[in-house]
C-alpha cells in the first residue's frame, strides 16, 4: 500500500523561555536563566515545517498547550483569580510555577508512540500520548496532548488515540523520541525499534535520569498490537553523557539507521536482532565512531537529533540538521563525509533553530512522525496541514502575539497570561479546533 511519511511539528508557545527545569538536558541547563525570544522562536519552527512541506512532505501543526497552566495551580490549592494564582505561585511556590509556564511541548517527538496501520494488528494507526512523568512540567501535557491528536486525526475507524500510559515510575514514556521504525517502504510492515533506560524494578544511580523504562515500551507495542517489536538497551554511558533521549545518539528513516557508537548498550545484539526482525529488506547500519565524533560533540551539535526524510523523487535520503552541526567542525566533517559517501544518506541541509537548540531541542524534537496511506491523509483535520497561505498567517499571528524577550521575572506577569489566551483563542480559529480546546476556553 502506498504510504508517506508526514511530519506533525509542535507550534512553539509564547511562554517559550530557558527555566532549566531537566536535569540531563545540557543545553537547557547551560542557558538556565536567559532571556529566551518567543517571537524568534515561533517564526524559526514555522520556517523549519515551511521547508519540509515545500520538499512535498505533509506537514502539519500542533497546537501549544495553554501556559501558564492555571488549573495545575488551583489543583495544588491556589486560589483567587486567575492573575492572583499566578501571582501567589510565583511567590510561594517558585519551582511549581515554573512548570506550570513551560512551553516543552513544542517538543512534538515527546507528544506520543506512534504505530502505522501496516504495523497494526488492526489496520488502524496508533497514537499513545507519552506520561512523560520523569519530569513535573511534562508530566502536564498528556491530557492536552491527546485533545490536539484527537482534532488532528478524527476519523476513529482509521485512528486510534489512547490515552497515556498509567502515570507511575515503572512506566515512564517519553514517546516516539526513544523509538524509530525501519522499513523497505513506508507503506510496508517495519520493524519498531523501542529502546529503553532502565527497567521498572532496576536500581539506577546514574547522574541524569534513564527517562524510559522496558516495561512502557512493551506496553505500547502491545497496546497498539505492533509487529517487527525490538527492544534495545540505550547506552549508559550515552545517557551519563547527556543523551536524555536516544534521539540524541540515533536517528532512522527507511531501511537505515544512522547512530553513534554509544548509542546502545550492546550494538552488535541491538542489529542482529533488527535484522532478524526485517521481513523483506536489509537494514543498513551507518555508525559513527567516538574517534570521529565524541560524544560531547554528537550531543552539542545534534548531529542525530536531525530529521532524516526521503525527498519524493529522490532515491537517497536527506539529513536536516541544525546549524549547529554545521558550525561544529568535527560534526560538520561526519556530515559532509555522509554526502560524500556512496552510501544511503545522500544530502545534509541545515535548518536555524536557535532558540529551540539552547532549550536542548533539534529539529527531531520538534517534529512527530506519523506514516498515512492516502486515504489516511485525507482523513486528517486539513486546517492543522501547513500550507503557504497557513504558513503566512501563522507567522502574521506569531508576530503580533509572541514578546521578543522573555525572562523568568516576565512568566509572572498577568499580562503574559492575558497575551497567551488571547494568542491561543485566535490559533483555535486558525486550525480549526473547535470551541472549548483549551481550559480557559471551557471555564
Amino acid at each position: 500500500m502506498t504510504a508517506i511519511e508526514a511530519n506533525a511539528d509542535g507550534l512553539i508557545g509564547p511562554t517559550h523561555s530557558y527555566a532549566g527545569l531537566s536535569p540531563g538536558n545540557l543545553a537547557s541547563s547551560l542557558n538556565k536563566g536567559e532571556a529566551s525570544n518567543p517571537r524568534a522562536a515561533v517564526l524559526q519552527g514555522l520556517d523549519k515545517m515551511k521547508t519540509l512541506a515545500d520538499l512535498g512532505l505533509p506537514q502539519f501543526v500542533l497546537p501549544p498547550h495553554e501556559r501558564p497552566n492555571i488549573p495545575f495551580l488551583r489543583d495544588l490549592g491556589f486560589s483567587g483569580s486567575d492573575a492572583q494564582v499566578l501571582e501567589r505561585a510565583w511567590k510561594e511556590a517558585p519551582s511549581f510555577a515554573a512548570a506550570a509556564c513551560s512551553a516543552s511541548p513544542m517538543w512534538a517527538a515527546n507528544a506520543a508512540a506512534v504505530t502505522p496501520s501496516a504495523d497494526a494488528r488492526d489496520g488502524r494507526v496508533h497514537f499513545t500520548p507519552a506520561n512523560l512523568i520523569t519530569n513535573l512540567h511534562r508530566s502536564l501535557e498528556h491530557d492536552q496532548t491527546r485533545r490536539a491528536l484527537d482534532a488532528l486525526f478524527p476519523d476513529a475507524s482509521r485512528f486510534a488515540v489512547h490515552d497515556a500510559l498509567p502515570c507511575v515510575a515503572h512506566l515512564a514514556d517519553e514517546g516516539a523520541a526513544n523509538h524509530v521504525r525501519l522499513c523497505r517502504d513506508h507503506g510496508e510492515a517495519g520493524v519498531n525499534l523501542m529502546v529503553w533506560g532502565r527497567e521498572a524494578w532496576e536500581h539506577w544511580d546514574g547522574p541524569y535520569p534513564a527517562r524510559q523504562t522496558r516495561e512502557a515500551s512493551e506496553a505500547v507495542m502491545r497496546r497498539h498490537g505492533a509487529s517487527g517489536a525490538v527492544l534495545a538497551r540505550q547506552g549508559k554511558a550515552a545517557i551519563t553523557g547527556g543523551a536524555f533521549h536516544n534521539d540524541v545518539v540515533c536517528v532512522g528513516a527507511l531501511d537505515t539507521l544512522f547512530f553513534h557508537e554509544l548509542a546502545f548498550e550492546d550494538t552488535d545484539a541491538t542489529k542482529a536482532a533488527i535484522r532478524a526482525a526485517a521481513v523483506g529488506f536489509e537494514p543498513q547500519f551507518v555508525e559513527v565512531s567516538t574517534a570521529d565524533l565524541p560524544l560531547d560533540d554528537a550531543i552539542s551539535s545534534y548531529l542525530f537529533n536531525s530529521m532524516l526524510i526521503r525527498v519524493p523523487g529522490q532515491d537517497r535520503l536527506t539529513l536536516i540538521c541544525p546549524t549547529e552541526t554545521r558550525d561544529n567542525p568535527r560534526s560538520h566533517a561526519v556530515a559532509q563525509s555522509l554526502a560524500a559517501s556512496n552510501g544511503p544518506i545522500g544530502q545534509v541541509e541545515y535548518v536555524d533553530v536557535r532558540q529551540s537548540m539552547r532549550n536542548g531541542g533539534g529539529p527531531a524534537c520538534l517534529r512527530l512522525r506519523v506514516v498515512l496511506t492516502e486515504a489516511e491523509l485525507a482523513a486528517t483535520n486539513p486546517a492543522m496541514r501547513l500550507t503557504e497561505a497557513v504558513h503566512a498567517r501563522l507567522s502574521d499571528w506569531g508576530r503580533r502575539w509572541y514578546r521578543d524577550s522573555l525572562t523568568a521575572r516576565d512568566l509572572a506577569d498577568p499580562a503574559l497570561l492575558d497575551e497567551t489566551r488571547g494568542a491561543l483563542d485566535e490559533l483555535t480559529q486558525i486550525l480549526n479546533l473547535g470551541g472549548g480546546f483549551y481550559p480557559f476556553q471551557r471555564a
